[in-house]
């Protein structure tokens, strides 16, 4: 495609405020010529595809995808335009023309996005959601698939399972979650021990770069290649869609069996009151899942666990597509049909959130379980959870520069803290983000260090604010953050961006800076 070069032009159009969109046809009217001229012989379908907030449509698609009702306040910033492109050339004239008219993009797959950043910022932007992109092509003889990245984790397990019982693919069970973030991000699953990330297996991908160009992996490099597999999505260009390759899910090894622990937190403080006690339960769930009969798992958990006394009555034998759903939340009662295909909805997450990580390299010591253990059963906020979940395995033998994600061999368990809340106002979301910071300091001394890691799949915008944070977005700023997701890798990554994408076209709060501008 041929770039007019006022396109590429280092100063663009002044941006314009929300009011002014509003107000203006000619603006909005010359927005759609650009998509108009920039798309195969003034295709205008385009125009079909764009919802401004004076749409009818307009909030029922940005809420339909948001998980975190945090981000769904009046006071919560709205895109100019929300866009739902169904074809590549509409995101390579989104590309071009956002450029022109200085719009910033925030690209969104599932909305599974724990900070908002994939559809919230606080200048004038536009939401390019990817939900139209949801095609999965399945290559059962080769044991490949292509998915875009609009699709669902959910509709990827169930498409790989209509072909195949014992083919599976490593990544997470969550079934509303989108491809495209998941993957961008690593991509944890229960199968992490036995075959690694999502992201590890990914072996080509279809990206829309800074001048709107189509690149696969050939036509991009091995270097942006590398980046947008587990960089953070959001930094380098809008990826449409991936290929990935699977795996057999048969018992061979002890690396088959992946447990899990969830602390959480028992009846709230108005519970607590009518029932007069002065302290919480908490409850702790070991969740696990295992490759193979359950006659081998009971061997080995007689070795490796024997005070967890489990018994074959504990067992509960199901195909990998339906160990999805039990992992996921999903009842028994669920077809897979009503659980993996309805991106509407999750049985987990309902309310407004903090998510927070860690990664441990040494067991916890007794200082410190029993001081997480006191903060659960005092805190009177409505839900808390901390996951445990193991490495090692597969994780022990990929090295940290494979991709961007580098926690791998010597990382024991990744933790998460959940801190999930259904009351609404400023004092409540305050009350409930302090509790979780509080947690999360509390632990520093336990946890690995340095630097204290954190996982990019789980955005954190408390990383880095005691250095006043957002102020700017410097190398040495961004590194405050960067150096914890990415470890050394964040370097690389740094030097990616300036190639591609040197004026800083595709960001938002955590994303990649380049050297260029900063």
């Amino acid at each position: 495609m041929n770039i007019p070069s006022s396109f590429l032009a280092l100063t663009f159009a002044s941006i314009l405020t929300l009011e002014t969109w509003e107000s203006s046809a000619n603006e909005h009217l010359h927005f759609l010529r650009c998509l108009s001229l920039h798309s195969p012989n003034g295709d205008d379908s385009i125009s079909n595809l764009i919802y401004p907030q004076t749409n009818s449509s307009f909030s029922s698609i940005l809420n339909f995808s948001l998980r975190n009702l945090r981000f769904s306040t009046p006071t919560t910033p709205k895109p100019l335009l929300i866009v739902t492109p169904s074809q590549p050339f509409h995101v390579q004239a989104l590309v071009i023309c956002c450029k022109a008219h200085g719009f910033q993009i925030r690209i969104r797959s599932g909305g599974h996005d724990y900070e908002g950043l994939s559809y919230v910022s606080d200048v004038p932007f536009v939401l390019v959601d990817l939900g139209e992109f949801r095609s999965i092509a399945i290559d059962i003889e080769n044991n490949t698939a292509w998915v875009q990245s609009g699709a669902t984790l959910g509709e990827l397990h169930y498409r790989i399972a209509e072909k195949s019982q014992t083919l599976a693919f490593p990544a997470g069970g969550c079934p509303t979650v989108g491809v495209g973030g998941h993957f961008s991000g690593g991509g944890h699953g229960g199968l992490v021990r036995k075959y690694g990330l999502a992201a590890d297996h990914v072996i080509d991908a279809i990206l829309v770069d800074a001048n709107g160009m189509v690149l696969d992996r050939k036509l991009m490099g091995e270097d942006l290649f590398w980046a947008i597999r587990g960089g953070g999505g959001g930094s380098f260009g809008i990826v449409l869609s991936w290929k990935i390759r699977w795996q057999y899910v048969a018992s061979k090894v002890d690396e088959n069996l992946f447990i899990g622990i969830t602390l959480s937190t028992g009846p709230n403080s108005e519970e607590r009151q009518r029932t007069r006690t002065r302290t919480r339960t908490v409850n702790a769930s070991f969740f696990s899942l295992f490759l193979g009969k359950a006659n081998d798992l009971l061997s080995i958990m007689q070795q490796s666990f024997p005070e967890l006394e489990l018994a074959k009555q504990d067992c509960i034998e199901k195909s990998w597509i339906e160990s999805n759903l039990i992992l996921a939340g999903f009842t028994n009662r669920e077809s897979l049909e009503e659980a993996l295909l309805n991106r509407s909805t999750t049985p987990s997450f309902i309310g407004a959130y903090k998510v927070k990580s860690d990664y441990v390299k040494e067991p916890i010591s007794q200082t410190g379980l029993p001081g997480v253990w006191h903060m659960l059963r005092t805190t009177d906020i409505d839900s808390a959870s901390i996951v445990l979940l193991p490495y090692g395995g597969k994780m022990n033998e990929i090295s940290e520069l494979e991709i961007p994600y580098p926690h791998r061999a010597g990382y024991v368990f990744k933790i998460g803290y959940f801190i999930v809340w259904k009351e609404r106002g400023v004092d409540a979301a305050e009350k409930h983000l302090n509790w979780s910071r509080e947690v999360y300091d509390f632990m520093a001394p336990f946890v690995s260090k340095p630097p204290r890691c954190a996982y990019v799949n789980y955005r954190d915008l408390d990383l880095g604010r005691n250095n006043e944070f957002g102020k700017g977005r410097s190398y040495k700023e961004a590194s405050i953050w960067g150096v914890k997701y990415f470890g050394n890798n964040f370097k690389r990554l740094v030097q990616v961006k300036t190639r591609v994408d040197p004026h800083d076209f595709f960001k938002h709060e955590q994303s990649i800076p380049s050297y260029v501008l900063y």
